[in-house]
């Protein structure tokens, strides 16, 4: 990624700047240059040359029009994200791109301690703003909603979610920290069920997604929002993984019986169209919120 070979040339007055036109992010979709100067604290004269610096490693971007200003782009928010992690000692170097999606980049990274985890970049401006709005809330208070601010949202949410399901038991990955729009948790090992053509156990694969489904309605009070065979992870011992969380609904919504009937129904259908599972949605749906028996739903 380049914003992670970017970040290796940057000076502490460099991230002022940044920090600077973040924090005039707050209030302006520009940050007008002299609110830049002002935020950073930096002299007129350093504060214009670290502007054409981060302009020229292209971390900002630079308008004429309606006045002069700046804001960041994805690779100056990552940097400024980096940076936290690195002097908070909890990212020592990066590694290999473990799956690039339509809203997240995700790398795996070595920890101070040699621990290898797994780091993720919201991108929540590769998807349109209409679309993200339908299925997000945001505060009625903010002037405008930018990428910047939907994708902190959405780590935000996500190490809510995962901090909750992991203490339930549920199978996510364990939440590390988080920064801004980057999340930072225990490495995701495996294939997602996606890339299966086969599976040595499928119907008891099915029920370890059954059962992970049910704790998290019925003992964390979560409802994934967003589930299919894209974000089930199938683990080296061939147990599952459920990733990708930042569309949680608590179940009190009145949106989450829907939502999770549609979650169990995508994946019911796609272990019919690939396995030839015969299911009934009904009742694996009762199984799930708990109002039948589950004893084929342990996990095996």
């Amino acid at each position: 990624m380049r914003s992670i070979q970017v970040f290796k040339k940057l000076e502490p007055e460099d991230f002022r700047v940044l920090q600077a036109i973040e924090l005039g992010m707050e209030s302006h979709e520009i940050v007008p240059k002299f609110r830049v100067e002002k935020n950073s604290t930096l002299s007129s004269e350093e504060t214009r040359h670290r502007l054409n610096r981060l302009d020229y490693l292209r971390l900002i971007r630079h308008f004429d029009r309606p006045y002069e200003g700046y804001s960041l782009n994805t690779s100056g928010y990552d940097c400024l994200a980096l940076n936290y992690l690195v002097k908070s000692e909890t990212i020592e170097a990066f590694g290999k791109p473990l799956g690039v999606g339509k809203e997240s980049d995700v790398f795996d990274a070595l920890t101070p301690s040699k621990t290898v985890v797994a780091v993720k970049f919201h991108r929540l401006g590769r998807t349109s703003f209409r679309q993200t709005r339908r299925v997000r809330t945001y505060p009625a208070d903010r002037s405008h909603i930018s990428w910047l601010y939907q994708s902190r949202l959405g780590a935000e949410r996500e190490y809510k979610a995962l901090s909750v399901l992991s203490q339930a038991g549920v199978s996510v990955p364990s939440p590390i920290t988080q920064n801004r729009h980057v999340l930072v948790m225990s490495l995701i090992e495996g294939r997602p069920l996606i890339d299966y053509v086969k599976l040595p156990r499928p119907r008891g694969t099915l029920n370890e997604i059954l059962a992970n489904l049910r704790t998290s309605y019925a003992k964390a009070g979560i409802v994934h929002g967003d589930l299919s065979e894209y974000n089930v992870i199938v683990k080296p011992d061939e147990h599952v993984l459920i990733i990708d969380w930042p569309q949680f609904v608590d179940r009190s919504s009145p949106s989450a019986e829907s939502l999770l009937e549609r979650d169990v129904e995508n994946i019911l259908t796609f272990f019919h169209r690939r396995f030839r599972l015969k299911t009934s949605l009904e009742k694996e749906l009762g199984h799930v919120k708990g109002s039948t028996k589950s004893d084929h739903m342990s996990c095996v």
